[in-house]
């Protein structure tokens, strides 16, 4: 079995599991994570030779049916399993996207029941997810649970709420607790005032510069920090 072929079997297993009933007319799941792998295959552009990127934003449209349908079985889920789905097939064809990967659906009227559309962009954003499995860049790099981030831009914030750049699922954390500031001199962590404080190597800052390998903490959540190491040949 190919690496393609272990893709589409992981993607229909990921989603199947997650919505284990299937579509009983119109669109299915795994049509839609095939549909994104290949969108991302077709618009993926070679930087150098060591950097690919795909796209990291992507607009489904569906018929008012469809969407009625992954209404029902839950949208947002989906999304988020499809998201998940683009970034595993990254790290398998080693591209790397310069922003957080998106997922979003969208009703077109035009479609018939069982057709959809898939648009891509690239967009920048403050984070970008690290798909390489050598993680050597330019930019800082957190690793918060297992999943990591490039800090791309020159401000990231980190809070509970969707409205942060990364959010996180912790009750302990603020809405938005902390920014990380990107400067020539060095990455600058802000407490944004949240309730149960901001800790840096088990002591408690208002605002501090970031040494490589700090362990800062927020609720029960601990966030590893690495500086950015200009790897030969990137961007």
């Amino acid at each position: 079995m190919g690496v393609l072929d272990r893709f589409e079997k992981g993607v229909e297993n990921a989603v199947q599991t997650a919505f284990a009933k299937t579509f009983k007319s119109g669109v299915k799941p795994v049509e839609l994570a095939a549909a994104l792998k290949r969108e991302a295959d077709t618009r993926a552009a070679v930087v150098d030779r060591n950097r690919t990127v795909t796209p990291n934003e992507y607009s489904v449209s569906l018929a008012p049916t469809d969407l009625q349908t992954v209404a029902e079985w839950g949208e947002e889920a989906l999304e988020h399993e499809l998201e998940d789905a683009l970034q595993e097939h990254a790290v398998r064809q080693r591209y790397s996207f310069v922003g957080s990967v998106n997922v979003e659906f969208k009703e077109d009227e035009s479609l018939a029941t069982g057709r959809y559309a898939v648009v891509s962009r690239t967009t920048r954003g403050p984070v970008a997810p690290v798909t390489s499995r050598n993680p050597k860049s330019r930019h800082p790099l957190l690793d918060i649970d297992g999943q990591r981030y490039h800090l791309t831009g020159e401000l990231t914030v980190i809070g509970r709420g969707t409205e942060a750049d990364i959010v996180v699922d912790d009750s302990g954390v603020s809405r938005q607790h902390i920014r990380f500031e990107v400067t020539p001199h060095g990455t600058i962590l802000t407490d944004l005032g949240s309730t149960n404080g901001t800790f840096v190597e088990d002591q408690r800052i208002n605002e501090a510069t970031l040494l490589d390998g700090n362990a800062v903490t927020i609720g029960r959540t601990t966030i590893m920090y690495w500086d950015g190491i200009a790897a030969d040949g990137e961007d």
